[in-house]
């Protein structure tokens, strides 16, 4: 947010001068106004206005009590026109130190631009003439309305004059979202219905009315009739806008285990269990919450989701009949409560094999060969492989020697 914006120049006999502020009195004093100041401009003046080697480029700086940062573009304009030939202002933010200052940098250069553009068409800075105002809107009203709009709207159309218009607008700034690979499963995070229209790219809009949270990626792309890097580089952006996010595909042979953080659902933070319970429940009579705390704290490391079922039903509790199992791993996942234990097969060299000396024993050209670095979960080869669990199992028995081929959970 910001704080307070005002326009600084150099005036040849009295040096360093704030004109115009807003609000009034947030940078220097102003008569019959009983504000406190942000800072002391006196001490931050010579970075103002600074020496040449800092003009005509973005300057951030803090206040000395490290509560505000001043966000601003000095603009020298060389003229032999000027007195010292030459006219030196700053249109400055400010906003709270710890505040984001990415988004406002734009801002700061357009600003900068704009009335440096301004100022050589028509001397609109250094000529400002408040009985002319009638033609043009002044500067101190041009800096309250900036201020407001991009507070308030996050974005600005100030028309100056006949040819001049200032357009700003606030852009957030996303960290760079993690890659998009074909076996991941998205999940929205809004309704789509309610935001998307006409105007939206057609290779998006196929896109989102396949996400149900059970198809992967690559499967979406097929029945939306996209290729698969237009799908991927789809999702990719809607997860840079925080509107989807993805998991790992649900099957029953997964396992899942939980993290540190179910200490949190055990103590029904923020009402989780009433949370999970609406989402997980399929129609019929519900269980207790008690029952949903043993479900999570029940998996473990060894132990795949078909066992943990059939662990249940030994017990007489058929958990199918009561909640929809992948709802309820999927909101284990989202609220950070479990994690996924992934499966890799590693190609490793058979005792017997170094033995003999045959270090190269690995069958060539298969099509698994590529996927037995430790790297390449089953998720993936499932996928581009188009092949089970079970499929894959039974093939790397097949072609691999006993001992050849390790598999490992992480």
């Amino acid at each position: 947010m910001i704080q307070g914006i005002f326009f600084a120049r150099f005036l040849p006999e009295q040096g360093t001068k704030v004109v115009h502020q807003s609000p009034p009195g947030c940078i220097v004093a102003e008569p019959d106004v009983a504000r406190p100041r942000l800072f002391d401009f006196e001490t931050m003046a010579e970075y103002i206005i600074p020496k040449q080697a800092f003009c005509n480029r973005y300057v951030t700086i803090c206040d000395p009590d490290h509560k505000y940062r001043i966000l601003g573009h000095p603009v020298c304009i060389k003229d032999d026109k000027y007195e010292r030939n030459e006219f030196i202002f700053n249109f400055c933010i400010v906003i709270d130190a710890d505040a984001d200052k990415i988004p406002y940098e734009s801002v700061v250069r357009r600003l900068a631009s704009t009335f440096t553009e301004m100022e050589i068409q028509n001397e609109f800075l250094s000529k400002e003439d408040p009985s002319n105002s009638q033609d043009r809107r002044s500067i101190a009203a041009l800096l309250e309305i900036i201020k407001e709009d991009l507070n308030n709207y996050s974005e600005c159309m100030i028309p100056v004059d006949d040819a001049n218009t200032i357009n700003m607008k606030l852009f957030p700034k996303h960290p760079r979202p993690p890659p998009v690979k074909p076996w991941h499963v998205p999940i929205a995070k809004l309704r789509f219905a309610d935001v998307t229209d006409d105007t939206w790219d057609l290779t998006m809009m196929e896109v989102i009315r396949q996400i149900d949270g059970i198809r992967d990626v690559r499967r979406i792309a097929r029945e939306a009739d996209v290729a698969l890097d237009l799908a991927t580089s789809a999702f990719q952006h809607l997860l840079y806008y925080d509107s989807i996010l993805m998991l790992d595909m649900f099957l029953f042979g997964n396992i899942y285990a939980p993290t540190p953080d179910i200490i949190d659902f055990l103590a029904n933070k923020d009402n989780m269990q009433d949370e999970c319970a609406n989402y997980v429940y399929i129609n019929g009579p519900r269980l207790g919450n008690y029952y949903l705390v043993r479900l999570f704290t029940s998996l473990c490391t060894s132990r795949s989701i078909m066992e943990w079922l059939k662990l249940y039903m030994d017990e007489g509790l058929n958990i199918m009949d009561f909640i929809d199992v992948r709802r309820f791993i999927q909101f284990g996942l989202i609220k950070g409560l479990i994690y996924r234990v992934f499966k890799y097969a590693v190609y490793t060299q058979p005792s017997e094999a170094v033995v003999k000396g045959e270090y190269d024993v690995r069958p060539v050209d298969d099509i698994l060969e590529q996927y037995l670095d430790g790297c390449s979960p089953f998720d993936q080869i499932m996928v581009e492989r188009n092949m089970t669990d079970v499929k894959i199992m039974e093939h790397l028995r097949k072609k691999f020697s006993k001992g050849g081929v390790e598999i490992i959970y992480r």
